[in-house]
């Protein structure tokens, strides 16, 4: 039994305690006040023209510590980057900044942050139109699968982004729960942006150790940079799992038996009855001649028979359909990989109704695979093919002009319910692959496509 003086000193403990906490509560509280008046101060003034703006919606403080992280990468690559809470935004601010990047929390089912209701009171008010015409964003959308309204209040944002003539920067980024393999690809994405090959991954991938068993050139005398195809094989006893449209995450070295350097990702293109993983990898090169990081390791400094960390990302959103619905493939360079292994997943599974529409620089040249390709096609695999170069004429001829010429049949393709893949470069090939669709089957029709999963894109 306590004695009454030892009782009245574990109360005055008790009390100096929750005084304390109470004293740190205010000051974070006041500390949390000052840097919102500071942003909201910064949000006043005009906006540098090359400023970047990263605003978050966040419930418990994820979204917000993301979106600081996200900020810090940027900076380290020399942006200049505001941050702020979307609470802090209008159409208006929004408006003044020419990229933007949103990292938001889904609240329930489908509900934006406490933080974000009035933002969301303003997108659901604000007709449609084009007040952010020629910006241009991207949205981490952070969520928990097991509600049905997975990343809803993301997937509402980027439409509203979308309808008031924002074009997307890259896709949408999907997080279930706090998934670190998601968070590197959205951090892949910010080094794209940064153009910083060197920006250390935020939770590095737990790699495993493959061999490489293999590396072909595909396109020699090409006027395109050389294009490999790289075989790697997995460990003894390992089981070779994954998924066509599934990534592969790549731990680069400077140098052989070097340290590991951020992570790249590589669509794959094999499955795993081909007993290996494929990947095609173009060699990079810097305006000062300098390998790139990624490319310059599996193309170059790597030799066959070397050991390369690798780690495989599950990427749901471009598995191909379970069904045997009709599929329409359109990419350009090495994003053919994606494209093979959906291709093969499809001839695996006896479904035949397969429309692939590549480009490349020269028929003469750069038909990666272009006998596989031609094999498919003879054994009906493919119904139907569309090689396009854009080098091979005087005026340059891509994919999304190939789309448009082919208007009918496409359109007959997606009334019979196919669904459309697009694997390769996000700059140019995606942006015009995507206008096009938008003008052959409408804004609308699109959207529905998309909504209903019979858009998907992989691109980088």
């Amino acid at each position: 039994m306590l004695m009454p003086h030892t009782r009245l000193i574990a109360a005055a403990c008790v009390v100096l305690a929750w005084l304390l906490l109470c004293l740190w509560a205010w000051r974070r509280a006041r500390r949390q006040d000052a840097q919102h008046a500071l942003a909201l101060q910064a949000l006043g003034a005009p906006a540098p023209e090359d400023a970047l703006l990263v605003a978050y919606a966040s419930q418990t403080g994820y979204a917000e510590s993301l979106a600081t992280q996200t900020a810090e990468s940027l900076r380290a690559g020399g942006l200049t980057v505001r941050v702020a809470s979307l609470d802090q935004l209008d159409i208006a601010r929004l408006a003044a900044y020419r990229r933007m990047l949103f990292v938001v929390s889904t609240y329930g089912e489908g509900d934006p942050p406490d933080a974000a209701a009035a933002f969301a009171g303003m997108m659901q008010a604000t007709p449609h139109g084009a007040a952010l015409a020629g910006a241009h964003y991207a949205v981490l959308a952070l969520g928990d699968s097991e509600y049905a309204q997975f990343c809803g209040f993301g997937h509402r944002l980027d439409d509203w982004l979308h309808a008031h003539g924002a074009a997307p920067l890259f896709d949408l980024v999907e997080v279930d729960n706090d998934d670190a393999a998601a968070l590197r690809h959205w951090q892949h994405h910010l080094g794209l942006l940064a153009g910083r090959s060197d920006l250390p991954d935020w939770e590095a991938p737990a790699y495993d150790t493959w061999r490489l068993a293999g590396r072909t050139l595909l396109n020699p005398d090409s006027q395109g940079g050389p294009c490999y195809l790289l075989t790697l094989t997995p460990p003894a006893g390992s089981p070779a799992a994954w998924q066509a449209g599934d990534i592969a995450e790549i731990g680069p070295r400077r140098e052989r038996g070097g340290e590991l350097q951020a992570h790249r990702e590589y669509s794959i293109a094999s499955l795993p009855a081909d007993g290996a993983i494929e990947l095609l990898v173009r060699q990079m090169r810097g305006a000062d001649g300098a390998l790139g990081l990624g490319s310059g390791w599996l193309t170059h400094i790597a030799q066959p028979g070397d050991d390369i960390a690798l780690r495989v990302r599950a990427n749901r959103n471009f598995h191909p359909p379970e069904d045997g619905r009709p599929l329409i493939l359109i990419g350009n360079g090495t994003g053919l990989a994606g494209l093979r292994a959906l291709i093969k997943a499809r001839r695996a599974a006896g479904h035949l109704r397969n429309w692939l529409v590549f480009g490349e620089r020269n028929g003469a040249h750069d038909r990666f695979c272009g006998d596989e390709i031609d094999a498919w096609r003879q054994d009906g695999t493919l119904a139907r093919v569309d090689w396009v170069f854009s080098r091979d004429q005087a005026e340059r001829r891509y994919v999304q002009h190939c789309l448009r010429e082919q208007t009918g049949a496409l359109r007959d393709w997606v009334d019979a319910g196919a669904a459309v893949y697009v694997c390769g470069s996000l700059q140019g090939m995606a942006g015009g692959v995507d206008a096009a669709l938008r003008e052959i089957l409408g804004e609308d029709r699109l959207q529905a496509l998309q909504h209903a999963g019979g858009y998907r894109r992989d691109v980088y």
